[in-house]
């Protein structure tokens, strides 16, 4: 084999396109970090404050409420719609579902009045047998049946009765119009420079 004919890339691009694809991919991965950076998205990985929860304008009517209700003494947003049986299930969950948020967010396609899907509800119902389970074992000794045979007709759910615990009735934009104003809102991550730029005042 003759070494001395190898092509290598700094062969087959001139300088001018070294240049160009080095500029190229500084713009791409500094846009990329611009845009985890604003979609608050280390306090997704890390964090278990319900605040995160908010960084999409959509969410604030479900933060206002919960805010106001028992259960934000002691549940968080992770504690009920994300699996906490072990640590696989709540991460690759909380992506998977995490990704199909921003989606919608970004698409302008989540609805105005927000209910769970099939696999949201399916966790959402475990996690509240998981936490009253004395409750529902011991007390009122309701039993303990999942969420796919509640949708069969072979049960409840827990919100069939428990409708409004903990965001209270519907929850939209237009049924809980200022929610903004009537909890503490984390401020905008976006820094006031990029706001003047964007014609954000």
């Amino acid at each position: 084999m003759n070494w001395h004919k190898l092509i290598t890339w700094k062969d087959v691009f001139s300088y001018r396109q070294k240049v160009f694809l080095l500029v190229a991919g500084g713009v791409i991965v500094g846009l990329t970090l611009l845009f985890l950076y604003l979609l608050r998205m280390h306090t997704y990985i890390a964090g278990d404050d319900p605040a995160a929860c908010v960084n999409c304008h959509i969410m604030t009517p479900y933060y206002a409420t919960w805010s106001r209700s028992s259960h934000s003494r002691d549940a968080t947003c992770n504690d009920c719609h994300v699996p906490n049986g072990n640590i696989a299930t709540h991460y690759g969950f909380k992506g998977l579902d995490g990704m199909k948020h921003v989606a919608y967010f970004v698409t302008h396609s989540e609805r105005q009045a927000i209910r769970a899907e099939t696999a949201s509800a399916q966790v959402i119902m475990d996690n509240c047998i998981r936490c009253h389970k004395q409750l529902n074992t011991e007390f009122v000794k309701t039993g303990r049946i999942d969420y796919m045979q509640a949708k069969r007709d072979e049960g409840m759910a827990c919100w069939d009765c428990h409708r409004n615990v903990p965001h209270g009735g519907m929850n939209a934009l237009t049924s809980t119009p200022n929610a903004e104003t009537q909890v503490p809102i984390p401020p905008s991550p976006v820094p006031r420079w990029l706001q003047k730029v964007l014609g954000n005042r």
